[in-house]
């Protein structure tokens, strides 16, 4: 296949994979105020689908595309396409078994699996991976999830100490509405951190082919993978925004809100640092602490230990079937 064609293939899984990112972390941001009725569901979608587009054009242009660096340098050596297109592969069919399954697993974890198996696979052995930037982001995914939890459950017990004997009725109105800002500040977060992992796969695919001589993502690849991300977003992922609002914890205004912000202010605190984080990880840890902080008998925890077995297998079978992509493609002729 000519390299002009491979790279066109290879842009066009990587806006698939941000696509099915979109659709497969709508819930990080609309499940929570969905599940109280803070907005209806519709209107979550569109709120969410657009702050996804500003956050990732917004931090990429005026803050840098600081994850997005992090994520090209998992790769010890200049991938070629065809270890792009298995690791996409790989991130992608994770992707969708998990949405199927109902799963919040992490997109992030599934993308950074993919390209782990796919340099193992090309280099034959784990030299293909740089193991100081690997285990970087592997730590600060697996960090992340139990700093919201503690977060948002320091965040909702002041919030209960503060405010008890308040009356319940405006309280709830009161905490409907600020849902609105805190998931919209969800949203702009998710945005702003997983649309720069496609950036950087597509800024990979403009090196290997020459179009770009240092690893510096382009505009037309910020926009374009801002919009894949919104539109994913404006889709929706109505399996797992039913696991994230009603099957770990029955929420309510209260505790929507308080995970929302504790959620957006992580991601915020991490795409300000270069830290791919999973959107989802961080606010279904946010979701379970300030859950806890009620009521430890209210949490589902064979929910819970259910998307915690998702969560440890993302990267090693992500990474597995994109080893399976890249040898099935090698063994059809394709190089790149």
């Amino acid at each position: 296949m000519p390299e002009q064609l491979l790279l066109l293939v290879t842009i066009l899984i990587a806006v698939g994979f941000d696509f099915t990112n979109g659709f497969h972390d709508t819930a990080n941001a609309i499940a929570t105020s969905v599940s109280t009725r803070a907005v209806s569901p519709r209107l979550a979608v569109l709120i969410a689908s657009v702050l996804n587009l500003a956050g990732a054009v917004i931090t990429v242009v005026f803050f840098q595309a600081k994850v997005s660096n992090t994520i090209g340098k998992i790769v010890s050596f200049k991938a070629g396409l065809v270890v792009i297109i298995a690791a996409l592969l790989g991130a992608i069919v994770w992707n969708l078994v998990t949405w199927y399954l109902g799963l919040p697993s992490s997109s992030t974890h599934a993308l950074v699996g993919g390209l782990s198996g796919a340099a193992i696979a090309a280099a034959h052995g784990l030299s293909g991976v740089k193991a100081d930037e690997f285990w970087k982001t592997v730590l600060s995914l697996v960090i992340s999830p139990p700093v919201g939890l503690l977060v948002a459950a320091i965040l909702m017990t002041a919030l209960l100490i503060f405010l008890h004997g308040a009356r319940p009725a405006p309280l709830n109105r009161t905490f409907r509405s600020l849902q609105i800002l805190t998931g919209a500040l969800v949203s702009y977060s998710h945005g702003a951190n997983d649309a720069q992992k496609t950036m950087a796969v597509m800024t990979l695919a403009l090196v290997a082919t020459g179009h770009l001589t240092t690893f510096q993502v382009p505009v037309w690849v910020v926009l374009l993978s801002a919009s894949a991300i919104a539109f994913g977003t404006y889709a929706g992922g109505w399996r797992i925004i039913r696991t994230l609002g009603w099957r770990i914890y029955k929420l309510d205004p209260a505790t929507g809100m308080a995970a929302q912000l504790t959620g957006a202010a992580v991601i915020q605190f991490a795409t300000q640092f270069g830290l791919p984080v999973s959107t989802t990880h961080v606010i279904t840890g946010s979701v379970i602490g300030a859950g806890a902080s009620q009521r430890l008998s209210a949490l589902r925890w064979g929910v819970g230990a259910n998307i915690v077995t998702a969560w440890v297998l993302t990267i090693p079978a992500a990474g597995l079937t994109a080893w399976v992509a890249y040898a099935i493609l090698s063994t059809a002729g394709l190089r790149g």
